[in-house]
């Protein structure tokens, strides 16, 4: 539930900032494409989704204007989905509202209470699972 209420809280943020068609699904697949790209296959398999469902959720975040497709320069055969600038800035404003929510927290319960918080979480976590380039509550700095 407390996950939830943060999803929540970013999303509904990030609406008021320019973004209200991202979903929280948005977020995984964003971070999956990654700072390079990557296919539709390879999206397909990170996200645990057949390559079919991965294309039309390309196919939707293109419409929206946070993806773009292109060819690979290094091999023309392989089709590569990357961020655009609009992507990009939804990522970099999610991270920012996830920290101001994570300072909050640590208001309320301490910082001391809330790292704790975070090393059990990431304790219960696979150490093999997919690893996110986000802010603190997700392993990062």
């Amino acid at each position: 539930m407390a996950f939830r209420m943060l999803i929540d809280e970013v999303h509904a943020e990030l609406a008021r900032q320019g973004h209200p068609d991202l979903r929280p699904m948005h977020g995984f697949v964003f971070q999956a494409i990654g700072p390079n790209g990557t296919t539709a296959v390879e999206l397909g398999r990170l996200l645990g989704v057949s390559k079919q469902a991965a294309g039309k959720t390309i196919d939707g975040l293109e419409r929206l204007g946070y993806v773009e497709r292109g060819v690979d320069p290094s091999d023309a055969r392989r089709k590569v989905v990357r961020l655009t600038a609009r992507g990009v800035d939804s990522l970099a404003k999610s991270a920012a509202v996830f920290e101001e929510l994570r300072a909050k927290w640590g208001e309320t319960l301490g910082m001391d209470r809330l790292r704790a918080l975070e090393e059990d979480l990431r304790t219960m976590t696979p150490g093999d699972s997919f690893h996110f380039d986000m802010p603190a509550w997700f392993g990062g700095g």
